[in-house]
């Protein structure tokens, strides 16, 4: 196999930034990259919704082709593996139009059997393959603070990091898939965390106390956390408007509970407590809520209990 031709240093005066996937994060995460600098290119099946960026700078390609081949890297944040592998591994695809030395990262929450395959390919393409999935949520997105789970070689990413560090911190965590298997493992507590608030909250109603005063007694206790600061609120005043689907979570945490969709490689592990969270997630999808935000949970333990 031919070494892969070693990237360009990455500078705002002559990398050109390819982005794939502008939605809630997305969006906000390009303009940061704009605001210092950078030359960046989008492609939407709605190019509508890259107007506001276009005002900020941004370009619009028309196929993920014609972007691929005017990117020296390229980040994709589409919605789950099968797109990632559709837009990076397809005949038309991020990968095949590629120039040698070329970057993909990946900000999908995905596979990591998946992420591994993409760099198998990416190599073998001459080209280099980062996965790097974030959590923080919108307003994670907006600030620039996301914590962003970088997999792949070590070199690529710490090539990629004063980029990436305008969206948020860059973790190294390893080879080729390790970001994404941090974000599982990283879903699972936030799944978990959302169950307890959710459920210690409705305890609180149904002892006749108030949600909001409840959360203001306990936030710097030990029932403190991320998730209370950024949910807890929001389950209070019966506000799901969406920061992160619910449907996007229950494919997460599928993906620790059901080992079968990943291969032989990936660790298999008992959690209970996983499957239960994908179960009350998946009680939303269920009532025709998997577009309403992670937090909607407490509204499946409120009818649990009878609650409106």
């Amino acid at each position: 196999m031919e070494t892969p031709t070693l990237p360009k240093l990455i500078t705002h005066s002559t990398t050109r930034i390819g982005w794939i996937g502008i939605g809630i994060m997305g969006s906000a995460m390009v303009s940061h990259i704009l605001a210092a600098g950078y030359s960046v290119t989008v492609y939407a099946r709605d190019l509508n919704k890259s107007t506001d960026l276009q005002t900020k700078g941004a370009r619009t390609a028309n196929t993920p082709r014609e972007l691929a081949e005017t990117s020296d890297v390229v980040f994709t944040m589409v919605g789950n593996a099968n797109d990632v592998r559709s837009l990076l591994l397809g005949p038309n695809g991020i990968l095949s139009n590629l120039k040698p030395g070329g970057i993909t990262v990946d900000m999908t929450s995905s596979q990591p059997s998946l992420a591994r395959e993409v760099h198998a390919q990416a190599r073998q393409r001459n080209c280099w393959s980062v996965d790097a999935p974030v959590s923080g949520g919108d307003a994670g997105a907006r600030e620039g603070t996301l914590a962003i789970f970088a997999g792949g070689d070590w070199e690529i990413v710490e090539l990629l990091c004063p980029l990436m560090k305008n969206m948020g911190t860059v973790r190294y965590m390893g080879g080729a898939g390790s970001g994404q298997s941090c974000k599982i493992g990283n879903q699972i507590c936030a799944g978990s965390n959302l169950v307890g608030l959710a459920e210690g909250m409705v305890f609180a109603e149904k002892a006749g106390l108030d949600a909001k005063k409840w959360l203001e007694a306990v936030k710097d206790g030990a029932a403190g956390s991320a998730v209370m600061r950024l949910f807890g609120e929001m389950m209070a005043e019966r506000d799901y408007k969406a920061t992160g689907f619910a449907e996007y979570i229950v494919k997460d945490l599928g993906m620790a509970a059901d080992q079968e969709e990943e291969g032989g490689g990936d660790v298999a592990a008992a959690m209970p407590g996983t499957g239960l969270s994908k179960q009350l997630f998946s009680g939303m999808v269920a009532s025709g809520d998997g577009k309403l935000g992670i937090q909607g949970v407490v509204s499946v333990i409120r009818r649990l209990n009878g609650i409106s």
